[in-house]
């Protein structure tokens, strides 16, 4: 497992916390909209483990929680562990995830190490192999969604909204799969001038076009936020 980012102070990245967010290497997704393909291939230079422990533990005065984001973290193997020794520093501690290794999700969640999940959410069920651009199982993206949903601990769903992909039909497809959420967020596509298909055109929407598909999830979960 390679840590290949840091920000070492965040007060957007883990909702009323402030936080490190860690960005580690390796994506089992080829989205072609990602802003984050160094990520997604593994490159750049790594950070050890070590110096991020020592790094927490020095800020623990400053510091409510860590923010553990990819890439996608759940595909390694030494994830858990990794973060049971965040836990031992007594941080809050947050994981950004796609959800499909709901049995890594179901081994943290039942052994209470983490305190708030956000899994990304690519379309209706339909639409996963078509964005993703690999093979997708949906059976185990449901799942997840379910593990969320009753796993007791705070969470939220999201989704990268991108023209080329999202409609309002795909929009309530999507929304029948995580009916009565506590949250969702739209996330309106915004290309930072390098993404993973750069050969491809992505999109956003208008700023009242996103109310509008807001308007469209408020009638199937609690609350919807846009950003």
């Amino acid at each position: 497992m390679k840590i290949l980012g840091i920000v070492k102070a965040s007060l957007i990245d883990y909702p009323k916390k402030t936080s490190t967010v860690l960005f580690i290497g390796g994506c089992n997704f080829r989205c072609g909209y990602c802003h984050n393909p160094a990520l997604v291939r593994e490159e750049g230079e790594e950070i050890s483990q070590e110096d991020v422990i020592a790094f927490l533990k020095r800020r623990r005065r400053f510091l409510d929680g860590v923010v553990i984001s990819g890439g996608e973290s759940t595909i390694h193997s030494e994830l858990p562990e990794f973060i049971e020794r965040i836990n031992a520093l007594g941080y809050f501690v947050k994981l950004d995830t796609n959800g499909t290794n709901p049995k890594v999700l179901e081994e943290l969640i039942a052994n209470r190490q983490l305190d708030y999940i956000a899994m990304d959410l690519k379309g209706s069920m339909n639409q996963y192999p078509d964005i993703c651009e690999v093979p997708v199982d949906t059976g185990a993206i449901r799942k997840s969604i379910k593990l969320i949903m009753n796993s007791g601990i705070d969470y939220e769903f999201r989704t990268t909204v991108c023209r080329e992909h999202m409609t309002a039909d795909s929009l309530r497809s999507l929304c029948e799969e995580i009916r009565g959420a506590s949250k969702y967020c739209l996330q309106s596509f915004k290309n930072p001038g390098v993404i993973l298909s750069p050969n491809k055109s992505y999109s956003a929407y208008s700023e009242l076009e996103m109310k509008v598909l807001g308007a469209v999830a408020k009638g199937y979960v609690n609350q919807v936020i846009i950003r």
